[in-house]
This record gives structure tokens, C-alpha cells and sequence, in this order.
């Protein structure tokens, strides 16, 4: 039995728990993990879909410029959360772990574990990836907050109602 076998076997397991342990990192994660209805769910919709892809293309050994779409997808979300860089990016690397988990339960390809050295580097390389993706989606972030300073927009939607703030001047 070879890696890919291994792989194919225990896809939909690998991707749950991978999926669960990501959004166990969000203050609600009760409901991201229960809800499945991506329309409902958006962030637990796209988390899977995302990690998904992400989790094919890693056991098909892809090259990581294939990564970006899926890790954009993941990380387009997380950059609006309250997390920092590594918070961020962190559920990514614990696929390796959960990838040996689940090989080492099985006994018929406990072995694989030892043959899991590319799949780990080519999460290495997923992680760093998501880490500059991430500062790109935070850098954007911030540009259009001084874009909002700059033109006075902030006023709309950082502070009370207009109208609001015009009856207070008046007492």
C-alpha cells in the first residue's frame, strides 16, 4: 500500500478533523462546526472547501503555486478576524499531525508514517505561503482604513448616526 492509497483512503477523515481543529479557533465555533449550510455557515462553508482543495493538492504533491486559491480562500476570512499572523496561519501546519494520527490508527498503514516527509515540507511551504498571504490581505486592509481617515468616511462608520452627532453638538 502506497501513500496515495493512503491518502485517498482517509481523505474525509483527515479533512474533518483538520476542518474542526481550524474552526475551534474561531469564538464561535460551535456554530461554524454545526451549521452546514455554506450560505448559512459562510465562514465554516468556505473553511472546508478551502481545506479541501488545499488537502488535494498537498497529497498529490502539487507545486505550491497551486496552493495560493485555496489558501487565499481560508485566509481572506481569517485577515478580517481578530487574529494575529501566526494564529492565522497555525491551523495550516496541523495537518501534519492529524495526517500521522490517523495513519497510525490504522494498522494496515501505520508504515506510511515514515514516508510522510514530502506532504510535511509541501505543508511548509503552504504555511509560508498563507503567511504572505495573509499580510497582503492585512496591508489591503489597512490602506482602505487610511483611505476612510484621509476622506472623512471614517466618520460614517466609526462614529454614532449623523444626525445623531448633530443633535448632540446642539445641547
Amino acid at each position: 500500500m502506497d501513500l496515495a492509497e493512503g491518502f485517498r483512503n482517509h481523505k474525509e477523515k483527515i479533512i474533518n478533523k483538520w476542518v474542526e481543529y481550524t474552526l475551534s479557533s474561531y469564538g464561535s465555533s460551535k456554530f461554524f462546526k454545526k451549521e452546514r449550510d455554506q450560505f448559512a455557515n459562510p465562514v465554516g462553508g468556505n473553511t472546508r472547501e478551502a481545506l479541501t482543495a488545499l488537502f488535494s493538492l498537498l497529497a498529490k504533491g502539487e507545486d505550491s503555486q497551486q496552493f495560493k486559491k485555496p489558501l487565499e480562500q481560508l485566509l481572506a476570512i481569517r485577515a478580517v478576524q481578530e487574529f494575529s499572523p501566526s494564529q492565522a496561519v497555525a491551523p495550516l501546519n496541523a495537518v501534519k499531525h492529524i495526517t500521522r494520527e490517523v495513519f497510525k490508527a490504522d494498522k494496515e498503514r501505520r508504515h506510511l508514517v515514515d514516508e510522510l516527509y514530502d506532504f510535511d515540507f509541501a505543508v511548509d511551504l503552504a504555511v509560508l505561503a498563507a503567511f504572505d498571504i495573509y499580510m497582503r490581505f492585512r496591508e489591503r486592509l489597512y490602506k482602505v482604513r487610511i483611505d476612510e481617515i484621509r476622506s472623512g468616511n471614517h466618520v460614517l462608520t466609526d462614529a454614532k448616526c449623523p444626525s445623531n452627532l448633530l443633535s448632540e453638538k446642539n445641547k
